[in-house]
């Protein structure tokens, strides 16, 4: 992304077409979508991740009907 300075030109107005250009071209919401990408999981660890949470909800469960909470 290059954006030189127009004659008689500020630089506040230069900031402004330069942000514009920036904007247009997309690379903004290009680096957010990869900022926040995250690997889908395979099915052995989602199941793996429901059975400990099912797992930790039963502790939980049986240490507040012990009054341990």
């Amino acid at each position: 992304m290059k954006v030189q300075k127009q004659t008689r030109e500020n630089s506040q107005s230069l900031v402004y077409r330069f942000t514009k250009a920036v904007q247009k071209s997309g690379i903004l919401i290009e680096a957010r979508k990869r900022k926040f990408f995250e690997k889908p999981k395979s099915k052995n660890l989602k199941k793996r991740d429901a059975l400990i949470k099912i797992e930790k909800k039963k502790e939980f469960e049986k240490a507040k009907k012990l009054g341990k909470l």
